[in-house]
């Protein structure tokens, strides 16, 4: 089972510009391969393989002699990461949706250097990367498995981390749990559980949200290319990476409490994307985070030997928990009351029931 484990380190000054080098070097193998592609197709309506690219890597060493100093593992996934993109984008087309065409990488705008099996060592709490050097890392916690890769990323306020992916032979079950749990995710709280827990909203954007308006303002009046702009665009990212960690934090925590206390979990099969596009919503339908949650959830549960069921989210509101006949209501309806049987309950409540009868339904079907 594969697992990435992300930790900070923290390169010197001098090994800070060899990064910051290898990043710009890696950048132009990306846009020589997208061009080397784009070009071939247009010009004589050829296909350029990964394979075909890859073979480029030593012809343009020899007109670029600084991209010796980046070890040939990494100049390799830049081009699997070109083959990826035009992967993704056949997808999208063969799928009907809609496509964007790969991009060329502006400056700043590559971030991430990846080492392939080789070209780095991990010895206690120094990370010895081929053509940078000894790096200190903090092991916050324990690295299980075998290395297999790693990646270096920088982030927006110009802090640096690893992200180690190890192959795990065994997986870690949790003692059995007959416990199983409804889970209904929404706006005025985060999730509601069929057991009748309700889960705050923390709402990480609209708290920070007149920091970041305040940041923008004054980000906005200063000229381009000048160093009071870089300094504001610098605490304009502190403002996004503060929120994005507290939400990250938010939903590993709950996952994981999710994974400890019920053996199986039902959450409803949301389209998020398609949900975001209502623009009265967006924003806080991004702030939930609930597709992180159900991501999160299921990779600790398949660990654990627990189980995330997901449902078809269709009348899961409408339907009564208690008769099964059909109530209609509008979104500004926050009690379920039926008609039929007279049941009377917090609309998410009697959702999160039906999620998960519908769950348990669907194991019941697999099992037979």
């Amino acid at each position: 089972m594969p697992k990435v484990t992300r930790y900070r380190i923290y390169p010197t000054k001098s090994q800070v510009t060899k990064l910051n080098s290898t990043l710009e070097l890696c950048r132009w193998v990306y846009n020589e391969t997208l061009a080397l592609r784009k070009n071939a197709w247009e010009s004589e309506q050829k296909k350029i393989s990964y394979y075909d690219s890859k073979k480029m890597i030593p012809i343009w060493k020899k007109g670029k002699p600084e991209l010796k100093n980046v070890h040939s593992h990494t100049l390799q996934d830049v081009t699997m990461r070109v083959d990826l993109a035009f992967q993704a984008f056949f997808r999208r087309v063969k799928a009907g949706e809609k496509a964007g065409y790969p991009r060329f990488k502006g400056k700043g705008w590559y971030d991430s250097i990846t080492y392939l099996q080789s070209g780095f060592s991990l010895n206690g709490n120094m990370l010895t990367l081929s053509k940078i050097g000894d790096i200190k890392i903090k092991m916050h916690r324990p690295l299980d498995g075998n290395i297999k890769r790693l990646t270096i990323r920088r982030t927006s306020t110009g802090k640096w981390f690893v992200s180690i992916l190890t192959d795990i032979e065994t997986y870690q079950p949790l003692e059995y749990s007959d416990k199983s749990v409804g889970i209904d995710v929404g706006i005025l709280s985060f999730a509601t559980l069929s057991n009748g827990t309700y889960i705050p909203n923390p709402r990480f954007y609209i708290q920070e949200e007149k920091a970041l308006a305040k940041v923008q303002r004054s980000f906005s009046k200063t000229e381009k290319g000048t160093p009071e702009r870089a300094k504001l665009n610098k605490s304009l990212c502190r403002v996004h990476e503060r929120i994005s960690n507290k939400r990250e934090d938010f939903v590993q925590k709950l996952s994981k409490n999710l994974v400890d206390n019920y053996g199986t979990i039902c959450f409803e099969d949301l389209n998020i994307k398609n949900m975001s596009k209502n623009h009265n919503l967006a924003k806080h339908i991004l702030d939930a985070a609930w597709g992180k949650l159900v991501t999160y959830t299921s990779y600790k549960a398949e660990n654990a030997g627990r189980k995330v069921i997901l449902v078809d989210p269709k009348n899961t509101s409408k339907l009564c928990s208690n008769c099964g006949m059909l109530v209609e209501k509008d979104l500004s309806e926050r009690t379920h009351k039926c008609p039929f049987c007279g049941l009377s309950i917090d609309r998410d409540l009697n959702a999160s029931i039906n999620i998960l009868r519908l769950g348990l339904q669907s194991v019941r079907k697999t099992d037979r």
